[in-house]
């Protein structure tokens, strides 16, 4: 037993990383995840002390706890049942894929992520490509505390994301969910650190759909602040879409145990949508394959840095956020025993009110629906419109503006002091008009 025992110099040290890496899992590991752990629990304590709605547990546990929650789940478990009958598999193979669905959906959120650097990023970012204006947050400080708070927005631009997160930044970290274009690393890795959960938009499998719906259940449950998009992508038109009932569906049939579900309704509009043309260009070839060619973009990100440095950089006019009347879900459930097509056309109709009025898209409506008139016409029909709407007046300064970018961007034509459209940008003329058009009174929506 004491013989010494001769050993090559390589299988010696393999034997040291192995006792090394054994150690380290069984004894210095835990005890690092530990000493980090406490110190984000504490950082967590400070951090809710100064948020409207604190950070939820829910929100805060270890991915592979909520992954193995929801694969455990029984509803998930009839399903992997469900699935190995119809598909005459074993059940150890449904229950995989199941794992393999969790592990897709599932995010990671880390605060320290989102309240230290996707905050300030969104917030230089909206502020360096816009005049960002706020109308009503106050309606949601009104909100019960203890509520699942579920923002439901019109979806105008990939810009909505940031901007909601900058705006709410005090109010709680959002999730989202968001489609298969997000899913290549590293954004992916980012945007599951930020809260965010991967979903395949056009999935019709049975089992995919219980795994979601039972995420999405949990999280409502778990009172994590969610933000989503009824229409279910980016409008191609510029106008507000049909609603799609997945998510608001699973949202509606959560057992919350007493606790309310508050939707926030939320207008975004723009005096300038980043993918514009990518939009209607989608919307005119009758698909929803967005191709963006990386040239083009590198070609905008470097032509706004050089405008930057060169000091001819201009911000691409308002950008405007309106929060609009909450909707309880126990008070709808009361009304019309939470029927989805009820309660989503319910929520459209509360966000098309809250839609905000930008000078961009007026000018654009009387351009289209009156063809061309002189700079003071405009001026005068911009006032009556905004009277009749019941808004603020847009300034002359501020119409001058719109008409400059437009201009700028050969939209609209002058001629002397006569405005009108371009003949050959008519489409994008109208996707902005679109913005507004459920506004207006029948006769002047039916122009667009």
């Amino acid at each position: 037993m004491t013989a010494p025992v001769t050993l090559p110099l390589w299988l010696f040290l393999l034997i040291l990383a192995f006792a090394g890496v054994t150690f380290a899992s069984h004894f210095l590991f835990p005890s690092v995840r530990w000493f980090f752990r406490r110190r984000l629990e504490r950082a967590v304590a400070r951090l809710n002390e100064r948020l409207e709605r604190p950070i939820r547990p829910f929100k805060l546990a270890e991915r592979h706890d909520t992954i193995q929650r929801l694969i455990y789940d029984p509803e998930v478990s009839r399903a992997i049942v469900a699935t190995a009958e119809a598909e005459g598999v074993p059940e150890n193979v449904a229950f995989e894929r199941a794992r393999r669905y969790a592990r897709e959906i599932v995010p990671a959120f880390s605060a320290s992520l989102y309240f230290g650097l996707a905050i300030r990023l969104a917030r230089w970012l909206s502020g360096r490509l816009y005049a960002v204006r706020l109308e009503q947050a106050e309606v949601v400080a009104r909100i019960d505390r203890d509520a699942t708070v579920v923002f439901v927005m019109n979806h105008r631009s990939n810009m909505d994301y940031v901007l909601l997160t900058h705006l709410v930044a005090e109010t709680s970290p959002l999730a989202y969910a968001v489609g298969e274009w997000a899913r290549v690393w590293p954004v992916s890795r980012l945007i599951r650190a930020l809260g965010g959960y991967f979903i395949r938009r056009r999935e019709g499998n049975m089992l995919y759909r219980r795994v979601l719906a039972r995420y999405v259940q949990l999280a409502t449950e778990g009172g994590v602040t969610q933000a989503l998009y009824p229409e279910g992508g980016l409008s191609l038109t510029g106008g507000l879409g049909p609603p799609k009932l997945g998510l608001l569906k699973y949202i509606a049939e959560a057992e919350t145990a007493g606790r309310d579900v508050i939707f926030v309704p939320v207008g975004l509009n723009y005096d300038r949508v980043l993918e514009d043309r990518l939009l209607t260009s989608a919307g005119q070839a009758g698909t929803r394959r967005f191709r963006a060619r990386p040239v083009a973009v590198a070609r905008f990100v470097f032509g706004q840095l050089w405008f930057k440095i060169t000091g001819r950089h201009r911000r691409f006019g308002q950008a405007a956020v309106r929060f609009g009347r909450p909707l309880s879900l126990a008070d709808f459930r009361g009304a019309h025993d939470a029927d989805p097509r009820a309660l989503a056309e319910a929520l459209m109709r509360r966000i098309g009110a809250a839609v905000p009025v930008v000078p961009v898209p007026v000018v654009a409506h009387l351009l289209r629906s009156d063809g061309a008139m002189p700079r003071a016409a405009l001026h005068r029909r911009a006032a009556a419109l905004t009277e009749g709407l019941g808004v603020p007046a847009l300034t002359p300064a501020a119409l001058d503006q719109a008409v400059g970018q437009l201009a700028a961007r050969k939209i609209v034509v002058e001629q002397g002091d006569t405005l009108a459209p371009a003949e050959d940008e008519t489409v994008l003329l109208d996707f902005y008009a679109r913005s507004i058009a459920h506004l207006l009174p029948p006769d002047a929506a039916a122009a667009e």
